[in-house]
Order: C-alpha cells, then sequence, then structure tokens
C-alpha cells in the first residue's frame, strides 16, 4: 500500500512550479500504478498551450474557475465538479479566471522529470531505475 500527504510533497522535487501551473506529483511511474496522479493548481489570470502528444490526460477540477479550449474546435467553462478527459491527445489552451485546483492522472505515468516543451508536450521518458 502506498500512502502519501501533500504536505510531505509541497517544495520537494516532486513539487514544480512554473509560471502558470505548479503541480505537486503524489504518484509517479515508479510507484508502479500504471498512471500518475498529480494535485495541479493553475494561476489565476494564466493562459498556457498544452498538447500532450505523448500521454492522455482526466482532469477534474476542485477549485476555481477557468476554461479549456481546444484548438480549433470547442471551448469549455470549467468549474468544481467538472471532469474533462483528453483522450484524443488534442492540443489546447487551459485558461485559468481563478486559481484553479485540479486532480490529474496521466497514462502512462509521468516519471517526474517531464517539463513542457515548446509545444506544450510532454516528452515520453524511459523507465525510471528506481
Amino acid at each position: 500500500m502506498i500512502v502519501k500527504h501533500l504536505e510531505d510533497i509541497v517544495h520537494t522535487k516532486d513539487d514544480i512550479d512554473t509560471e502558470t501551473w505548479n503541480s505537486r506529483r503524489l504518484l509517479l511511474e515508479k510507484d508502479g500504478m500504471g498512471f500518475s496522479l498529480h494535485d495541479t493548481l493553475i494561476k489565476a489570470g494564466t493562459e498556457t498551450l498544452i498538447w500532450y502528444q505523448n500521454h492522455v490526460e482526466a482532469v477534474y477540477c476542485i477549485e476555481g474557475e477557468g476554461e479549456i479550449e481546444i484548438v480549433g474546435g470547442e471551448t469549455y467553462h470549467i468549474r468544481p465538479g467538472m471532469m474533462y478527459a483528453l483522450d484524443g491527445h488534442e492540443k489546447h489552451y487551459l485558461r485559468a479566471r481563478s486559481q484553479m485546483r485540479m486532480v490529474c492522472v496521466f497514462n502512462p505515468p509521468l516519471t517526474g522529470a517531464e517539463v513542457h516543451d515548446e509545444h506544450g508536450t510532454y516528452p515520453l521518458l524511459a523507465k525510471s531505475k528506481s
């Protein structure tokens, strides 16, 4: 059984803070679950272009409001209780009107070393040895 507390992840190498989001990575590839789990804050007033070419992602909003715009497609309002799944590797803009707190699940799982490249993509990294 795996037990972790958010307070034990904040301000560690598994707490990734960028200009537009902060991802506290609760489960990673090394945990052997087949997916990764993240408690993510999307910073108020920001817009981020994201394109997960190598991963599918499910997101559940538990706090705040914003929107997700699929490039060349529809825009959806995000509010607490809303879930969306990027099952088709959709390129999208994520915009936060207020700080949003999201629970995110990735498959394949992230290793923890990923950063968005210039296209908003996480590369598919080799599995960790730990």
